[in-house]
């Protein structure tokens, strides 16, 4: 690896101190006087493909998932790590992204660039309904849930799965040390356990973690051409397009996933393991559950994927419903916000934050098959928002046409995308136009690559 040159400004970001105690804060206002001397530090590091055990201690505060806490796995662990180490390890980890060969699995859309979960959903999506255009057709998907993924990574098996995607042997190592020796104590109130040595697993809220599991996940990709396995850090979907009812190829890939999660020390959790079916034949059938080892796994008729409520009727008035009522409790806040007198670009300002997040957030892999109904009452709070700010807001059908327009464009420029395919330009004599694809429902017809290709023609 190249020697590191760390920032010299808001490299430290706005993160609380770790257990050496030092905040971002000093980081920022000393980062002139510190840059050179961190620099060094993280050279020799690197050098030496050590990492300081002062860099590697952790600190876990346990945090109440909900109001009333029965159980252990009620708290979520929030580990408090070194914000020096914080700054070093997004240096390592863009250096790695930097590096990975393109052959790297084109469904893993975590850590990859112009990849997000946008990608993920659509992709999932075209995948299901282009099938679903089909005769005799329906799709299986399973949204695996795995337990304590990131604490169960084999240091000594990543290092060799990284040295197989050409990362550098001394850079290896250096990963091997980062997630060996880890000293970790627990704190409770003013009460702090014993520490403990930990030589498993990604460290929890480290910069790296994310990236470190994907690269272990890799090698976990479909072995039937029937399948996919599509996935997001360690957000995993397993989708089946099943003809003329047989599921031999659906089933044998779920039976080779679990011996993978075996031979990978990672658990499969089948109770938040979940399945959906998407059929629309007339004459349904009743289609035999899942099994992962000896336990049946629960079908349910909607599920949060990668943030969206994906039906199984693929309509989306659960997640319009869901997205407004967050959006309608942001719009009191605004209201408040307004009474104090903030000036209209401050309240702009919060509502492009808080508000057009929520009702843009993956806007081009779900807007298209939205009902009237459903954009009539999202664009009631875009309206109502104007009038509290005073000044003018795009609309959401403005919103979604640029989104998609502009990653169709990402997508063309980059080859290595898996859906650049689906752009297909026609000949030289029609230069900037595109293939449309076939579709015989609206449902197809109204998703993300057909509107996209549509868009890009009546623009040129």
């Amino acid at each position: 690896m190249p020697p590191c040159s760390m920032p010299k400004a808001h490299s430290a970001g706005c993160k609380a101190a770790g257990p050496d105690g030092i905040p971002s804060r000093a980081l920022r206002a000393c980062a002139d006087q510190l840059a050179g001397v961190f620099t060094d530090i993280f050279n020799q590091s690197l050098y030496q493909s050590a990492v300081p055990t002062c860099f590697k201690r952790a600190t876990i505060v346990p945090v109440p998932k909900k109001a009333k806490v029965t159980e252990l796995n009620d708290y979520r662990p929030v580990a408090l790590t070194s914000v020096i180490m914080k700054c070093f390890e997004r240096l390592v980890k863009d250096h790695i992204t930097s590096t990975l060969p393109d052959t790297l699995d084109p469904l893993q859309f975590a850590y990859r660039p112009n990849r997000s979960t946008d990608d993920a959903i659509s992709t999932t999506l075209h995948t299901a309904l282009t099938h679903l255009d089909k005769r005799n057709t329906y799709v299986r998907m399973l949204f695996i849930d795995y337990s304590s993924a990131f604490n169960t990574i084999v240091p000594s098996k990543l290092v060799i799965k990284l040295e197989s995607l050409g990362l550098d042997p001394a850079l290896c190592n250096w990963v091997l040390d980062f997630l060996t020796g880890r000293p970790q104590v627990v704190r409770v109130g003013n009460n702090i356990s014993s520490p403990l040595i930990l030589n498993t697993g990604a460290p929890q809220g480290c910069v790296l973690s994310p990236l470190l599991y994907s690269l272990f996940t890799h090698d976990c990709v479909a072995t039937h051409a029937s399948n996919s396995i599509i996935k997001f850090a360690d957000d995993t979907t397993v989708v089946g397009l099943i003809t003329n009812n047989d599921e031999t190829a659906y089933r044998e890939e779920v039976r080779a996933l679990g011996v993978w999660c075996q031979e990978n020390n990672l658990t499969l959790n089948v109770n938040k393991t979940k399945e959906m079916i998407v059929d629309f034949r007339k004459q349904q059938r009743e289609h035999p559950p899942i099994h992962i080892d000896g336990t049946v796994v629960e079908r349910v008729a909607s599920f949060k994927f990668l943030s969206l409520h994906i039906t199984d009727k693929l309509n989306w008035s659960t997640h319009t419903d869901s997205i407004l009522k967050k959006a309608q409790q942001r719009l009191f806040n605004l209201r408040r916000l307004k009474k104090f007198g903030l000036s209209p670009k401050a309240l702009t300002n919060f509502y492009r934050c808080t508000i057009e997040s929520i009702l843009a957030g993956c806007i081009t892999a779900w807007y298209g098959n939205c009902t009237a109904l459903n954009r009539k009452a999202l664009q009631r709070v875009v309206r109502s928002a104007q009038r509290i700010t005073g000044g003018k807001l795009p609309a959401l059908q403005d919103t979604y046409t640029t989104r998609c327009h502009r990653k169709a464009i990402k997508i063309i420029k980059d080859i290595n995308h898996p859906s650049h395919c689906l752009f297909t330009p026609l000949s030289s004599r029609r230069r900037g136009q595109y293939r449309c694809i076939k579709a015989g429902t609206e449902r197809l017809k109204n998703s993300f690559y057909l509107k996209a290709i549509r868009l890009l023609n009546s623009h040129h």
